[in-house]
């Protein structure tokens, strides 16, 4: 019980945080457009992510669709990583290392309304 409490809590965390960020890329807040600018993204290109992480996001909330929700914000967050990497910027992959592993440790403990043996 205490276990799935704490996965109903990491949820909640991720789900904010997604829907926090891709707002933020939705609406293009200067600080997204800065970022994703030096990496050749359009305001539509950081528009479509956005949209992609809001979306990936409400989809964790539902047990049906809770693995593909994971996948694609964790995809995200791994291209992201990735584009740290390519410039070199070593404290904005360590920056988005947790989200991402905060992705995997609740793909790991699974939704909490799904009952398991």
């Amino acid at each position: 019980m205490i276990v799935k409490i704490f996965n109903s809590i990491l949820i909640v965390i991720a789900v904010f945080m997604g829907l926090k960020q891709g707002w933020a890329m939705f609406i293009g807040k200067s600080e997204m457009v800065e970022m994703f600018s030096k990496w050749s993204f359009s305001r539509t290109g950081l528009m479509m992510n956005g949209a992609v992480t809001m979306v990936s996001a409400l989809l964790i909330l539902y047990p049906k669709t809770f693995l593909w929700g994971n996948f694609l914000m964790a995809a995200g967050i791994l291209l992201i990583i990735c584009l740290h990497l390519l410039d070199k910027d070593m404290k904005g992959m360590i920056i988005e290392l947790p989200f991402l592993l905060l992705n995997l440790i609740i793909i790991y403990m699974q939704h909490p309304f799904i009952k398991t043996n």
